[in-house]
């Protein structure tokens, strides 16, 4: 499933320092903030990144009632996993996915996305691409990220989460002329993703495997 506004620059900080790799718009416009100074020079994103052992989600609780029976299962098979952990990494990588597939950045929707995504992903970018399209769209906050889900299955997890975010969105064409959206306006979106992985592997790191509109 494929959601509305694919998955603004995401700070070098967070690239190096994510640990799980990892829309429906709703027409509610609210007016942006000044936009901060775009970072100049940022460093390659790893393959393998890792969080601080002490990093904890702060504010709305990060996961929803209805996924401890889940998480319960999921610590039994590998108690190194860390809820909190869990949700600044699907932060940040959710970050990271938006801002690749805005950019056409293909390598590193590579190793962020399973396979299937990555296709969907990849078949949208080169039909823009076709069409001579830029997207400048900028992600402006993540105003709430929760666990929804988890799935336990064949040694093989699975969490959902829930974004909801505020985006500018806009599209122009191989001139430069706005072909929709609007720089000064955000939307509100609400994403549901995915996140898997093989907890028999030797990679830590997970990736989105789903897509769909709250």
């Amino acid at each position: 499933m494929f959601f509305v506004v694919l998955f603004a620059a995401i700070a070098a900080f967070l690239a190096l320092r994510l640990y799980s790799v990892l829309g429906k718009r709703t027409g509610h416009e609210q007016a942006l903030p000044q936009p901060s100074e775009e970072r100049v020079g940022a460093p390659p994103m790893p393959r393998t990144i890792d969080m601080p052992a002490d990093a904890r989600e702060t504010g709305p609780r990060p996961i929803e009632p209805g996924a401890e029976d889940g998480l319960r299962a999921l610590i039994a098979a590998d108690p190194t996993f860390d809820v909190g952990q869990f949700v600044e990494g699907a932060k940040s990588a959710y970050r990271m996915i938006l801002e690749a597939f805005w950019k056409g950045d293909r390598d590193t929707l590579q190793w962020l996305v399973e396979d299937d995504v990555r296709d969907a992903f990849f078949e949208v970018i080169d039909t823009r691409e076709a069409e001579g399209h830029v997207v400048e769209n900028r992600l402006v906050s993540i105003e709430r990220a929760a666990i929804s889900e988890i799935n336990v299955e064949n040694k093989v997890a699975r969490i959902t989460m829930r974004f909801d975010a505020d985006v500018a969105m806009v599209t122009r064409d191989a001139n430069g002329n706005v072909v929709s959206g609007s720089m000064s306006d955000a939307v509100e979106t609400h994403d549901i993703w995915v996140f898997s992985r093989d907890l028999t592997g030797s990679d830590p790191n997970w990736k989105l495997s789903d897509t769909d509109e709250a």
